[in-house]
């Protein structure tokens, strides 16, 4: 796999997140044991067992814990019986990648992500964070370093805004473990988070059908 398994996006960020020439400026791969078995082995040995650790129920439950205050606004006082579904996948960004000042859907429970730059050559690519004013302005309030050992976790809400800048020429990739745990709560979310699945796995299997 010339591409190391990554592949686009799929609906409205595919169709933003590209390049005048069409190629993708984010792509993914999921960290699930269906989709790396196309990897070559020493790298889906590798992602293999950080998929396994990070969809683990105990990983999970360090999170429901550290952020057990905005969880429990949202959900109630018993926040930490609903359930949730996490879905880890491995992110690429390229030069032009930006998306505007956003608060995840609430289909998510909690967001996390952790940075993998090769040094601390590019902060600067970090993730903003804004305020949320009455006038419906969102200035910026803080933005992470992108610098190893760095990454952030929060409750999604209806106020949680971020975003990121457009990544330039001078970052040769932007990459890092996005870990979203979707509500799992109810048939419409268990049914919804599963076929998602299945549909990756479908376009996964195709995509490497057309290769071979």
């Amino acid at each position: 796999m010339g591409d190391g398994g990554y592949r686009a996006l799929s609906g409205k960020a595919k169709v933003r997140n590209v390049t005048a020439e069409g190629k993708p400026t984010r792509t993914k791969i999921d960290l699930f044991p269906e989709y790396i078995r196309h990897l070559p082995p020493k790298k889906r040995e590798v992602w293999d067992v950080a998929g396994r650790v990070l969809r683990s129920k105990e990983l999970g439950e360090v999170f429901v814990e550290r952020l057990a205050p905005g969880l429990k606004r949202r959900f109630g006082a018993d926040f930490a019986k609903v359930r949730l579904y996490p879905v880890p996948i491995l992110t690429r960004d390229t030069a032009g990648y930006f998306i505007t000042a956003h608060s995840d859907t609430l289909w998510k429970g909690i967001t996390v992500q952790f940075y993998l730059p090769p040094d601390n050559s590019t902060p600067h690519v970090g993730t903003i964070f804004h305020e949320a004013l009455p006038n419906g302005k969102k200035p910026k309030n803080a933005q992470m370093l992108f610098s190893p050992n760095t990454g952030y976790a929060f409750a999604v809400a209806d106020n949680t805004w971020h975003s990121v800048g457009l990544v330039g020429p001078d970052v040769k990739t932007r990459d890092s473990i996005l870990l979203t745990y979707f509500v799992d709560a109810g048939p419409l979310r268990f049914l919804r988070n599963r076929g998602r699945r299945l549909q990756n796995v479908l376009l996964n299997e195709l995509r490497n059908l057309k290769r071979n």
